[in-house]
């Protein structure tokens, strides 16, 4: 299991996402920062799922009209993660 943390941008709450990758699935997602309920809520509904699909899913995600939420926040920083391995 690789460990990531991902600095997030655009104003959103939370300053940073760390999660861990394990053969493509997503797991332990902590926001630092956010609504508690909603951060709590996207982490508990992605633990091991597949994270090329979480990514998908809410990237585009937006928050206030900022053109970026922390969903979307936590698809960028897992397209990052999958950037990396390859």
């Amino acid at each position: 299991m690789k460990n990531y943390t991902y600095k997030t941008t655009g104003g959103v709450c939370p300053h940073e996402i760390s999660f861990a990758l394990d053969n493509g699935k997503i797991y332990d997602v902590r926001f630092a920062g956010g609504c508690p309920g909603n951060t709590a809520a996207v982490s508990k509904l992605v633990q091991g799922a597949d994270a090329l699909k979480v990514a998908q899913i809410l990237k585009g995600n937006d928050c206030r009209g900022k053109g970026t939420s922390c969903a979307d926040q936590l698809a960028r920083g897992i397209e990052q993660a999958l950037a990396n391995l390859k």
